[in-house]
């Protein structure tokens, strides 16, 4: 019964949270974004090497970044 108390109101309400907090997290700069694409033009699909031209950042962020901006299968 214990189950039956939690609606699925309040999944979404965490669910949407967490959507908010992840795109927060991938607020890059113009200059950052400008970076990253020329990057990727260059090397394509290699954020590792992209990540080390932009301190701070990491493979997993820019990867995410580029891949919820740019991402063709949305």
């Amino acid at each position: 019964m214990a189950d039956s108390e939690h609606s699925s109101s309040d999944d979404t309400v965490v669910d949407s949270r967490e959507k908010s907090t992840e795109k927060s997290e991938l607020q890059f700069s113009e200059d950052e974004e400008a970076l990253i694409i020329r990057m990727y033009n260059l090397v394509g699909e290699r954020w590792a090497l992209i990540a080390g031209r932009i301190p701070g950042r990491t493979a997993e962020e820019i990867e995410k970044y580029w891949s919820s901006t740019y991402s063709t299968s949305q």
